[in-house]
């Protein structure tokens, strides 16, 4: 089968031929459809991912597609459902193999290239708002990288769990993106003096940020007192270093938040949110954002659309 695959890291993964892997003990074998590519598949690629696994392996952290294989004890899915998963890796090929407590059967409602959009950047701003923000309706909410995978998604939860949104993003194409997903304000990262604007609007009190820097502490310093700020990535490629006395005087929480790592602490939590989430999307009260679709020689591209931040929402793959 055909592979987009990391053989060293630090160098750039190639299109290869490799053997179509057998599913184990708990494990099934997709025939995968479609692959969303996500921020950390370039982590991967240079070893700066916290879960980069031993090369060579192959990328693509969620994808869908249709099950043709099952391993040992595993009796469901059945060979051919129709199915959305998050493995971590193995997307970017033709074939994946997969836990098979990693699957979510899709109604008919959903489509492939939505499906596999859905579960890493969905489950993330959910759990992050609900479950580790506790984003209460009618409070105020920043959207950093507003047009991003995830940030779009919290634009759009924020929305729909009845919070004001402020919108942050860079240049009015990708502003009008997050405003049609549902922002009440917008903030131009390139023009706009982000603290002087959420001030004027009365502070924040949850701050949603994939992007760390500068922007995390000007928004920072717009949160309200009691305020909860969500670390989920440094996208400007900067950690902030946030002064502590700062989050004393306003009583500020820093919320530190990794999805994947409830897969292994606390799994009920990505269950339940997973289980909302498709829910939602049924009752056609989500839209997931697919800016570019690429077949699989063309997945460099994809990933430089991400680097670049060319993309708006998802750039998914065809294998």
């Amino acid at each position: 089968m055909r592979a987009f695959q990391v053989t060293e890291l630090g160098k750039a993964p190639e299109l290869a031929d490799v053997a179509i892997p057998e599913p184990g003990p708990g494990e099934l074998r997709l025939k995968v459809a479609a692959c969303g590519l996500n921020f950390a598949d370039m982590l991967m690629v240079t070893g700066k991912y916290q879960d980069t696994p031993p090369v060579p392996f192959v990328l693509g952290m969620e994808m869908a597609g249709t099950v043709e294989a099952l391993g040992e004890g595993v009796t469901a899915p059945a060979v051919g459902t129709r199915v959305a998963a998050f493995g971590g890796r193995g997307g970017l090929a033709e074939h994946a193999v997969i836990e098979a407590d990693r699957c979510v059967p899709l109604t008919d409602g959903m489509g492939f290239e939505t499906a596999a959009a859905f579960p890493v950047a969905y489950g993330t701003s959910h759990v992050a708002l609900d479950h580790r923000a506790h984003l209460l309706k009618g409070e105020r909410l920043l959207v950093l990288g507003a047009a991003g995978g995830v940030g779009l998604t919290a634009v759009e939860i924020g929305k729909l769990m009845g919070a004001e949104v402020i919108a942050c993003a860079r240049g009015a194409d990708k502003l009008a993106v997050a405003r049609a997903a549902g922002a009440d304000h917008l903030i131009d990262s390139d023009t706009d003096d982000l603290r002087a604007v959420v001030k004027g609007l009365g502070g924040c009190d949850v701050v949603y940020d994939p992007v760390g820097g500068d922007l995390f502490m000007a928004a920072l310093r717009a949160t309200r007192p009691e305020g909860r700020l969500l670390s989920i990535g440094f996208a400007s490629g900067t950690v902030p270093q946030i002064p502590a006395n700062l989050l004393l005087v306003k009583n500020l929480t820093v919320i530190g938040f990794y999805w994947g790592g409830y897969r292994a602490f606390r799994p009920q939590v990505v269950t339940d949110s997973l289980t909302q989430l498709f829910r939602w999307h049924d009752e056609g009260r989500l839209h997931p954002h697919v800016s570019h679709v690429l077949p699989l020689e063309r997945a460099a591209e994809g990933m430089e659309l991400l680097r670049s931040r060319k993309s708006t929402g998802k750039v998914v793959i065809t294998p």
